[in-house]
């Protein structure tokens, strides 16, 4: 009987532990619901904010795209009508240059006939002027070498007055010597008969013969 009441009372205390168990078991996985669902409500609050965000970012990348290719197609405007100025003005400008040659063309072809004709004429006036002064410069020549030649039959004259007035003038005496050239020459200070003339250290005058020895000369 008491058997029977232990196993009895065992069993009691088994189910109210069990039921205990069962019922915490109970509240930790309502925990985790709820919080699964706080979880799941917050994670679609996010992706609700993260779509609106996106909506903005693509509305705002459309607008800037909508801009940019307007201020593109403003700037490739602008930058044609430039272009067009610019090609205009040249257009002006290598026209107005066209001109200038063709001006300048004209003006240079006008200076080259002027050009040609005064040389033309120059030529003339420096042929006559060149025939004139070979005419002059044949007459003077001829003038110049008649008086030379009278001029030179003058001195001639007088040249032979002068040498015939003078006293001739008595040859030189020669002292031929054994003495032999020296090994360092003496100064050559004139010449005789064709040879050089030595003045020795004490001032007498020499040549060397034929046999190699000194023949002095004495005036």
């Amino acid at each position: 009987m008491k058997k029977l009441l232990l196993l009895f009372f065992v069993i009691i205390l088994s189910g109210n532990f069990y039921g205990q168990e069962t019922a915490a078991e109970k509240k930790k996985a309502k925990a985790k619901i709820e919080q699964a669902a706080k979880d799941k409500a917050e994670a679609k609050a996010k992706t609700a904010k993260a779509e609106s965000k996106a909506k903005e970012a693509k509305e705002k990348i459309a607008k800037a795209k909508s801009d940019l290719k307007a201020k593109d197609k403003a700037e490739a405007k602008d930058k044609t009508a430039t272009a067009e100025s610019q090609a205009k003005e040249a257009k002006k400008k290598v026209a107005e240059a066209k001109s200038d040659v063709k001006a300048n063309a004209k003006e240079e072809k006008q200076k080259v006939a002027k050009a040609k004709s005064n040389v033309k004429t120059m030529a003339t006036e420096s042929k006559d002027k060149a025939a004139k002064a070979k005419s002059d410069s044949k007459a003077k020549a001829a003038e110049v070498n008649e008086k030379a030649i009278k001029t030179q039959k003058k001195a001639e004259k007088i040249k032979k007055e002068t040498t015939t007035a003078k006293t001739k003038k008595p040859a030189a005496k020669l002292k031929e010597t054994n003495e032999k050239a020296p090994k360092v020459p003496d100064r050559v200070t004139g010449e005789y008969n064709g040879k050089k003339v030595y003045t020795g250290p004490r001032g007498g005058k020499y040549y060397i013969n034929s046999n190699g020895n000194k023949t002095y000369i004495q005036e």
